[in-house]
């Protein structure tokens, strides 16, 4: 078995990806429902949305201005996130290479 299965096949690599998986998935969802939530309530909450806030600035410019804010919060979210992934296939590849896999040339 090559040193790539081993590693693929090890906990600490399934459980890194099973972790990664679910982190990526929530942040696409949640933004997916953020953007979509804006013509959604423009279509179906007009008044709602047309309802001034400051100046001439309405409730949808505020939330058109605040998915900008949200993708730059994702981001920095999952900078954070991959981080600790990063962290964690850093301790793979370590534990693999004492016991002895080099991982190299397959």
């Amino acid at each position: 078995m090559s040193a790539w299965h081993q590693i693929y096949s090890s906990a600490p690599f399934r459980r890194m990806i099973q972790q990664k998986k679910r982190a990526v998935c929530a942040m696409t969802v949640f933004f997916i429902a953020y953007y979509f939530a804006l013509p959604l309530l423009v279509g179906y909450r007009p008044g709602l949305m047309s309802r001034p806030v400051w100046g001439e600035a309405n409730w949808a410019y505020l939330f058109a201005f605040s998915q900008f804010l949200m993708a730059w919060a994702i981001a920095f979210i999952y900078m954070r996130f991959a981080s600790r992934f990063d962290k964690m296939a850093d301790d793979i590849l370590a534990d693999a290479a004492k016991s002895g896999l080099d991982g190299g040339g397959e």
